[in-house]
């Protein structure tokens, strides 16, 4: 029986044609040619019919192939006289379209096998198979086929996408708990081709391994195998199992269990990817350790000996001067004048050393980016929607001690001056997630480059982290802020404040040993004018007073454990017990109230006050001394472990 759907579709065509042009629609006038179509159309339906009549009437099979032959091109018929195919369809064959790529894309499978004729009775008509190569039952639908390299193209493409679509319905099938077929996972493809399909036939080298590898780019694949014959049935509907002359096979292979297939190649990247890794982070170490080399060695040489201590004004304050830049005799030379250095100043204290070495920092930024230049930059900051508005860190301070009595301020720093490095590996982004997810009111960030490591980039990590890990937090709720930040550095002129605004800081400290009175009123209304809250750092009862005399402009205070002409810390504890009981800070908080909560910092969480291994002993020495709450920094990173355990030891007082 002829295959007549392709010449149903064509007299449905023509019927459309008819019926689009009416020969009363146009009277006779017919500038364009409309009752020429009309009657071109009507005739091409008559011939048609008259075809389509002809050709339903039972002929042999030559003869149907010598009718479809007329009916095409020069091209179509010169592939049909050099190699003349026969495809029986296969039962339950019958496509809801009659397009075969559109089948195969849809992983529905081919719909006819096809077979190369043995012989043809030119008397009788008809063609032979070879013997045994299939069953021609009576009524089956025929079509005839050629070999064709651009088509051939598209059907392996074709395939490919039916077998990713049925891929993926699987998949969601298996979804479901009453499924009970499990989702085949390949690990590996076995490419057949036969000898005649390769460049020569397709056009291009290596053409259908490129569209398994990129159908299956994660998977294996070996080719090579080429035969004149594949031995397999058509696809997995079809249980006849026949040789097919011009064919390629893909065979897919899986565990049935779904358990990973060891790949020898896959397992050497693995363990060579894990060797570069450990050599990176070796390296990461080592260029660590020695920036950590550099800086303690530096604070040690800022320590200065016992037998000669630093000049102190008469309230027992340090001097500290400014570092010198116009020191040295002129000296010209042809026309270069050149300035030649003479009786070189030291640093009488580490308090005097480390500011000169931050002076000597704050010029090179300066020298790239002007101050005129930073302000404008803050001035479009501030106005830009995007950008990220001040948070309240002493409101969340002060709700933290309503709620707790006592308050545990963690601060991220790379490391200690007199200790070294307090963590092997210092990861900002990963230590700003465990301090939410314990739930830290507000964190202090060190971005000191000089003494401890840090960096201005380091705020802003540690801010786009701390907001990121809110919004993934099980308990994120609408209008839930991310915990504001305090950025401790050593401040000496405006410039630093506007380089903190521009990261992303809420409040920033200062060290009240290493200004005046006028700096320190200048600095908090610089940034009053930024929207950052000022924290001022104390280490004696003449620093306290200077700042009750000055007033406003402080919104916290943190009495400290550092000693400033050694900058070391009192491994005892008694400086900050001795402030919190002594008369400067009685005027202070009668003067302020509990407007300005007092905090305590160093080594904090590891004074053992007792001396019985009790940590907390001595937090609630501070807490009975009249401290509010303690900014902890090494203390955290004492027992190695994970940050959010220490948290919650540290906040059991």
């Amino acid at each position: 029986q002829l295959d007549e759907v392709a010449t149903e579709q064509l007299e449905s065509t023509l019927d459309e044609e008819v019926d689009e042009v009416d020969d009363d629609d146009y009277g006779d006038d017919d500038d364009y040619g409309y009752k020429e179509t009309l009657r071109n159309a009507e005739a091409r339906k008559k011939a048609t019919a008259a075809l389509f009549a002809k050709a339903v009437i039972p002929k042999p099979v030559l003869a149907e192939a010598n009718y479809l032959m007329r009916t095409l091109s020069d091209d179509d018929q010169g592939f049909m006289r050099k190699s003349l195919l026969v495809g029986l369809e296969r039962s339950g064959g019958v496509a809801k379209t009659p397009n075969e790529l559109l089948r195969l894309a849809a992983g529905e499978g081919h719909r006819f096998t096809v077979h190369q004729v043995a012989s043809a009775g030119m008397k009788d008509g008809s063609v032979t198979f070879p013997l045994g190569s299939v069953d021609v039952e009576q009524g089956a639908r025929l079509r005839f086929f050629v070999r064709d390299g651009s088509f051939a193209k598209k059907e392996v493409v074709a395939v490919w996408n039916g077998y990713k679509k049925k891929s993926l319905e699987q998949a969601f099938q298996t979804e479901d708990e009453n499924a009970s077929t499990k989702t085949f996972n390949s690990a590996g493809c076995f490419f057949f081709p036969t000898l005649d399909r390769g460049s020569k036939f397709f056009g291009q080298a290596d053409y259908e391994s490129n569209v398994i590898s990129e159908f299956l780019p994660s998977v294996p694949s070996i080719g090579g195998f080429f035969s004149n014959g594949v031995i397999a049935a058509l696809d997995e509907s079809d249980d006849q199992v026949i040789v097919h002359g011009s064919a390629s096979c893909y065979a897919l292979i899986g565990s049935k269990s779904n358990k990973p297939i060891y790949s020898p190649a896959r397992d050497k990247a693995k363990k060579d990817t894990i060797k570069q890794k450990a050599k990176e982070d070796a390296d990461t170490e080592r260029a660590v350790a020695a920036e950590d080399d550099k800086r303690t060695s530096r604070a040690k040489e800022l320590q200065l000996d016992n037998d000669t201590p630093a000049p102190r004004s008469d309230d027992g304050e340090l001097i500290v001067r400014r570092r010198e830049v116009h020191s040295g005799r002129a000296l010209t030379v042809s026309s270069v004048q050149w300035s030649v250095v003479e009786n070189t100043a030291t640093p009488t204290s580490a308090l005097e050393g480390f500011m000169w070495d931050k002076e000597t920092e704050i010029d090179r930024f300066r020298e790239r980016v002007p101050l005129a230049n930073l302000v404008s930059q803050c001035k479009l900051f501030e106005i830009d929607p995007s950008k990220p508005k001040p948070r309240d860190w002493v409101g969340a301070i002060k709700g933290a001690i309503q709620e707790n009595g006592f308050v545990i301020i963690p601060e991220l720093k790379r490391l200690e001056p007199s200790c070294g490095s307090l963590r092997k590996r210092y990861d900002i982004t990963k230590l700003t997630k465990q301090l939410v997810n314990a739930d830290a009111p507000a964190f202090s960030v060190n971005c000191d480059s000089v003494l401890f490591g840090g960096s201005i980039e380091d705020l802003t990590k540690a801010r786009e982290k701390s907001l990121s890990a809110v919004l993934e937090s099980d308990n994120a709720e609408d209008g839930v802020i991310a915990p504001p930040i305090l950025a401790s550095d050593l401040l000496l002129y405006p410039y630093q404040l506007y380089k903190l605004r521009l990261a992303g800081t809420d409040a920033a400290n200062i060290i009240a040993g290493a200004l005046t009175s006028k700096d320190m009123l200048y600095l908090t209304k610089i940034a009053a004018t930024l929207k950052i809250q000022i924290v001022a750092s104390v280490t004696s009862e003449a620093q306290i007073r200077s700042l009750t005399k000055m007033g406003s402009g402080i919104h916290a205070l943190v009495v400290s454990n550092r000693n400033l002409e050694t900058f070391g810390l009192d491994e005892s504890g008694k400086q900050a017990l001795s402030l919190l009981q002594s008369e400067a800070l009685t005027e202070f908080k009668d003067k302020f109230g509990t407007d300005i909560p007092v905090l305590v910092e160093g080594r904090v969480g590891i004074i053992n006050l007792d001396g019985n291994g009790d940590k907390m002993g001595y937090l609630q020495a501070l807490k009975e001394a009249g401290a509010v709450g303690a900014i902890v920094g090494g203390g955290l990173a004492a027992n190695k472990e994970d940050l959010v355990e220490n948290m919650k030891v540290l906040s059991k007082l």
